[in-house]
């Protein structure tokens, strides 16, 4: 996609400028005039970026450094300060160096009349879909201040869940990590060298103290190959990972995944509920909310789901029909969501059944840990125990071979 920059008139009359994205020219102009009526001037941006420009490291910014953001700017927008000078004032204090340099760069913007969600849109390239469309939706409907106060909260509960799952996979990850160091470091030094010793001896050498010394000396030969066909491996995975069908395929395995599918499609519940909740605080109707809301859905499939739903809904369908035709969705969700929208408390429903999937999902992931870190610790012992047995046997019968 390429971006425009433009210039164009609102309904009063006033000049307004800013930037979008979009595929041609012709559908940038159909973008513009979904807010503007008039468009005056429109031309692409030219992107130059060199290698200096690239930055080290995750283009996303971090939830937490968000959070912090938007209660700034709900504190300060509430006490009646400009957005640019807002915008300049929190750039001189946040240590995010992605989220200082859009700031920076989007005071000039904004002086010059483009609105706020393009702008940081323009030079926010890490900002989640959720963040730009309720900050859209918040300047539409002049409640920024109420939007950004919204997505403090968006944010920091996702914040939280991060650290939870972080928390949780600590442990067995350091276990695994130990278990592959000392695995290397046996089969490099010490395999080798008793395996001289036991040569010097003759005779022969139990079972188990072959096939040990037989795979120390293959991991020996071939350890460049193998580390290569890892390689190859990890990247065809994530390449996949990048195309439209291998999104959908990996998120159908992990969805069909025992344990973990259960996992992914709790916290994908929360998600779609806590967007979709914020999202409607901001003004944003419920078709917009529902096309946003799939585009940040995490799991490819889920999102879809909720991107179908769109066109049910423009023909005049309630969100409690669209919802119940998804497949995947736990019925509870539904059935909250059907109920929330007919008692007009859809916003306040979508919260509450947001942070209850949030709290079983972060139950059902201690759960899973607590039966991965025995199952650990008995395949590391099991590990651990043949390679011991393997190299006692044959000191055990050391005096035969003398």
């Amino acid at each position: 996609m390429r971006t425009y920059r433009y210039s164009a008139l609102t309904n009063e009359g006033l000049q307004k400028k800013g930037v979008v994205k979009a595929l041609d020219e012709f559908e940038a102009v159909d973008k513009i005039k979904a807010t503007y009526p008039v468009v005056t001037k429109i031309n692409p941006v030219k992107e130059t970026n060199s290698i200096l420009d690239m930055e080290v490291g995750s283009s996303k910014v971090a939830h937490k450094h968000l959070a912090v953001m938007c209660s700034q700017f709900a504190i300060i927008l509430k006490s009646g300060v400009g957005i640019a000078r807002a915008m300049a004032m929190i750039a001189e204090q946040t240590e995010d160096k992605k989220l200082k340099k859009m700031l920076v760069a989007s005071v000039e913007d904004i002086s010059e009349g483009m609105g706020i969600a393009d702008t940081m849109e323009r030079h926010g390239q890490g900002l989640p879909m959720t963040f730009i469309e309720t900050v859209r939706a918040g300047e539409r409907s002049g409640t920024l201040a109420n939007s950004f106060k919204a997505m403090e909260t968006y944010f920091t509960r996702s914040q939280k869940t991060n650290q939870k799952v972080k928390q949780a996979l600590t442990y067995p990850i350091f276990v695994v990590i130990v278990a592959i160091i000392v695995l290397i470091i046996v089969m490099a030094k010490v395999i080798p060298t008793l395996s001289a010793v036991f040569k010097d001896f003759g005779g022969e050498l139990p079972a188990m103290t072959r096939v040990l010394i037989k795979t120390s000396e293959f991991f020996a030969a071939h350890w460049l190959f193998i580390m290569v066909i890892i390689g190859a491996i990890i990247a065809g995975l994530k390449l996949s990972a990048l195309t439209e069908k291998g999104q959908v395929f990996w998120s159908n395995v992990v969805l069909k995944t025992p344990i973990i599918g259960k996992i992914n499609l709790l916290t994908g519940s929360s998600q779609f509920a806590t967007t979709m909740a914020v999202l409607l605080t901001a003004g944003l109707s419920i078709d917009d909310a529902i096309q946003t809301t799939a585009k940040s859905m995490t799991n490819r499939t889920l999102g879809d789901e909720v991107g179908r739903m769109t066109l049910s809904l423009q023909e005049g369908k309630s969100l409690g029909e669209c919802i119940r035709r998804c497949n995947y969705f736990p019925n509870t969700l539904k059935e909250m969501c059907a109920i929330g929208e007919e008692t007009g408390e859809l916003e306040d429903t979508l919260l509450t059944i947001g942070d209850y999937y949030d709290n079983e999902a972060s139950y059902a992931m201690q759960q899973a840990i607590s039966k991965l870190e025995p199952t650990l610790l008995v395949f590391l012992a099991l590990f651990a125990g043949f390679i011991v047995i393997a190299i006692y046997l044959p000191i055990f019968t050391m005096y035969n071979f003398m």
